[in-house]
């Protein structure tokens, strides 16, 4: 196949895959068949590693990064329309908002896909650093609120907001989601041998990343753990 129109194709794919599950979740939520802040949890954390694997049908040009970002980029710029008023959705807002304020898109939501855009033209497949990273940001923090709030009773000492078991979902949540998405990298012959060689490194960097999630304020989480994430990766890695 001719190299132009596979990464027309395999960007046409990676945008049907994430929008189809975004929108899945949206008109869940607007049924009520499905909380708002659980189904937002739940676009959290399974957008990014459809994203991140739809990588795979990608050539190897230099330019592909660049139009695999406009996935992201695409879907940000709706989340901003919807947050300003400028488009009504009201399943997107039931879906990406705790209180039903269109405006709450403007700050978790709209940091996730930028955070997506930055990373992919930065990192894209030249290191893992950046796949951890946005790996960290679905898995972890999406179960991290799922699971403090639905059942977390104890509370961290430095931070009544969160508690022991958000805390532990993030890091195990976070943990898999790497391993996981970099298992399909590696059997595609990408990253050879890169989880055995690096498996505490990618520890490290999980724990580090939950550390600093359980003292991050709401949405902002969505910034400081890419942030310390791409930190380590590249001091580790």
């Amino acid at each position: 196949m001719n190299p132009i129109v596979q990464n027309i194709l395999a960007t046409i794919a990676a945008f049907a895959a994430s929008l189809s599950w975004l929108r899945l979740n949206d008109y869940l939520a607007h049924k009520g068949w499905l909380e708002s802040r659980t189904s937002r949890k739940i676009i959290h954390i399974g957008t990014g590693p459809i994203y991140i694997l739809c990588w795979l049908f990608f050539t190897h040009d230099p330019y592909v990064r660049f139009l695999a970002a406009l996935v992201p980029l695409l879907i940000t710029i709706q989340f901003a329309l919807v947050g300003f008023g400028m488009i009504k959705d009201d399943a997107a807002v039931q879906a990406m908002s705790r209180t039903g304020d269109p405006r709450e898109i403007l700050r978790g939501p709209l940091y996730y896909g930028v955070v997506f855009v930055v990373l992919t033209i930065i990192f894209w497949l030249d290191t893992p650093v950046g796949i951890i990273a946005l790996a960290l940001l679905c898995g972890g923090d999406g179960l991290a609120e799922i699971f403090g709030r639905k059942w977390g009773r104890t509370k961290l000492f430095w931070n009544q907001g969160k508690s022991w078991l958000g805390s532990a979902g993030f890091f195990f949540g976070g943990l898999i989601s790497i391993l996981l998405i970099l298992a399909v990298y590696q059997a595609a012959g990408v990253f050879p041998g890169f989880i055995r060689a690096r498996l505490l490194a990618i520890v490290v960097i999980t724990f580090a990343a939950t550390l600093i999630e359980s003292i991050s304020p709401h949405d902002w989480d969505n910034l400081t753990v890419p942030a310390i994430s791409v930190l380590l990766g590249l001091l580790l890695f």
